[in-house]
């Protein structure tokens, strides 16, 4: 399961969100100003920055600030989720 740390105020965690759903993938949300733990671990995994949204998934993090659909779709393939070439 893909983990999404967000604010509720982020313009990129909307897209992100927006773009799993468009893909018909899954994910837990947490929202990192409702949880403190979440936000040490989004500041680890983005050395140091306080960075949304950010996904977690099994060994892999990425940070989505600045948000496209490419970097996302990358990110997925690396992560061993989803296969570019399908075209998905």
């Amino acid at each position: 399961m893909i983990t999404l740390y967000t604010t509720s105020w982020c313009p990129d965690c909307h897209a992100t969100k927006q773009a799993l759903s468009t893909l018909g993938l899954s994910y837990t949300e947490v929202d990192i100003e409702q949880d403190p733990h979440a936000t040490e671990l989004v500041m680890r995994v983005n050395n140091g920055k306080r960075s949304v949204p950010t996904l977690v998934y099994g060994g892999h993090a990425v940070s989505m600030s600045r948000f496209s659909i490419a970097r996302l779709k990358t990110w997925l393939e690396q992560a061993g989720i989803q296969d570019n070439r399908s075209g998905a």
